[in-house]
């Protein structure tokens, strides 16, 4: 379906957004769309040359450098872009890192790290930017996966820290009711970004891909473009569910039917995946600050 621009164009002007993981992805390609609409944007991430490319084709939007775990920094920069734009009406906790990790035998660290930047992360940032949106038009947007409604081999840190993702944006939700604002959690099946690349380039993950029907939702790859319309939408809308591509809007309420089908989808060689997964290192998908540093 075509997207009307001028409708969201009128909603999205002059909006003031906040947008966290921002130096590529998700979030580089959001906020283009979100300036190209006419909203203020202000941006934050770990990677100051991107996110200064990002910036620039944004009209020289605000950027800082931000490592989401640490709160003091996160507060600073909700500070800073709030003066800078002369106060938040939307901030978009979108920063996040995904590696495979069986449950049994992977690399604990990388349970340790989502953790801290997918939930704590999270947290962070909502929790600074949450009384700048406490107002009638303002809006706060986790986003989750679909990996927090369906759980998938490897994936179990992700899984984890997206699920508790979920329950911070419906939390937040019922918290900011009383001053008007709304919250929302996106939901995205895996999207086209390098991100999703690299989490995808290991062996236990091709092989488990190759062992998997091509039709299967859990491996299936959508065009970015998809999710980034879905999120013009609902940030337009203050939804309180974004997903995409569609069909994922259809699997959250059937979460607990759909998980014993996911499961058995993806027995065909698990043993032996699990096994090169043990074995295989692994590296998050965003490079992280040293925290001995």
């Amino acid at each position: 379906m075509k997207l009307d621009s001028s409708r969201w164009t009128a909603t999205l002007a002059g909006r003031r957004v906040l947008i966290t993981g921002a130096a590529r992805g998700i979030g580089a390609a959001l906020a283009a769309r979100l300036h190209e609409r006419g909203a203020r944007v202000a941006l934050a991430g770990l990677e100051p040359e991107l996110l200064s490319d990002v910036a620039a084709a944004c009209g020289t939007a605000p950027w800082w450098t931000c490592d989401v775990t640490d709160r003091g920094t996160v507060e600073d920069v909700v500070g800073s872009a709030v003066q800078e734009l002369g106060g938040l009406d939307v901030v978009v906790a979108n920063a996040g890192v995904a590696a495979q990790m069986p449950v049994l035998g992977g690399d604990p660290s990388v349970m340790e790290q989502s953790l801290r930047v997918n939930v704590l992360g999270v947290y962070n940032t909502l929790r600074a930017a949450g009384p700048h949106v406490s107002h009638e038009r303002g809006y706060a947007l986790a986003v989750s996966s679909l990996a927090a409604a369906v759980n998938a081999p490897l994936l179990g840190a992700y899984s984890a820290s997206k699920a508790a993702v979920e329950a911070l944006g419906n939390t937040l939700r019922a918290e900011l009711r009383p001053w008007g604002a709304k919250a929302g959690v996106a939901y995205f099946a895996e999207l086209d970004t390098d991100m999703t690349r690299r989490g995808f380039g290991t062996e236990a993950a091709s092989a488990m891909m190759e062992a998997t029907p091509r039709s299967s939702m859990i491996f299936g790859v959508t065009p970015l473009e998809v999710g980034i319309g879905a999120l013009e939408r609902g940030i337009a809308r203050r939804s309180r569910r974004i997903v995409a591509p569609w069909w994922v809007g259809a699997v959250l309420p059937a979460r607990m039917a759909v998980q014993p089908v996911a499961d058995r989808a993806v027995q065909r060689g698990l043993r032996d995946i699990l096994e090169v997964a043990r074995n295989e290192p692994v590296e998050l998908t965003t490079p992280q600050p040293d925290p001995e540093r």
